[in-house]
């Protein structure tokens, strides 16, 4: 009896362990089912993304100075990002993503998006984000290329997407 109840609590704690530990890697293989609402009130989908192109997704806060520091370094090198969709992420209101649009003029880059995901916290949730900015990359076929949890290395970045 003493020996059922220990596999048992055995089992139990590996399956914990297994949801806990893995379940973001199994879960980034390829591009979240996401929707974030733009500055113009329409809403956007991993439907709307173009497709063979590569996705660079950042989760971000537009108050948060290592998001400010990875905008900056990542605007100064845009154009090594022309091939690939980009996805800019935020919870925050509407009205911080216009005015973060403003002061990087996000609307003159025809594929970037930039848009709010709101309280619905899903992205943050999926990749279980505790810091930010987070940046993940994905191949033209959607799938999971690589992340950054932490800062995020621009040249790095422009590196792994070349080669895609």
């Amino acid at each position: 009896m003493n020996r059922s109840r220990l596999f048992f609590a055995v089992s139990i704690f590996y399956c914990f362990a297994f949801i806990l530990f893995f379940p973001s890697r199994m879960h980034s293989q390829t591009i979240p089912p996401f929707k974030m609402t733009l500055s113009n009130n329409k809403i956007f989908n991993v439907a709307d993304l173009s497709k063979n192109k590569p996705l660079v997704l950042i989760y971000f806060d537009p108050d948060c100075d290592h998001c400010q520091k990875l905008m900056t370094e990542l605007f100064k090198k845009i154009n090594s990002f022309k091939k690939a969709e980009m996805v800019l992420i935020t919870f925050k209101p509407i009205t911080e993503v216009a005015a973060f649009e403003k002061k990087y003029t996000t609307s003159k880059y025809a594929n970037m998006r930039v848009g709010t995901e709101g309280t619905l916290f899903y992205l943050r949730n999926y990749y279980k984000l505790v810091k930010m900015p987070f940046t993940a990359l994905y191949d033209s076929k959607g799938n999971y290329s690589y992340s950054y949890r932490d800062e995020t290395p621009v040249d790095d970045l422009i590196k792994r997407l070349k080669g895609l």
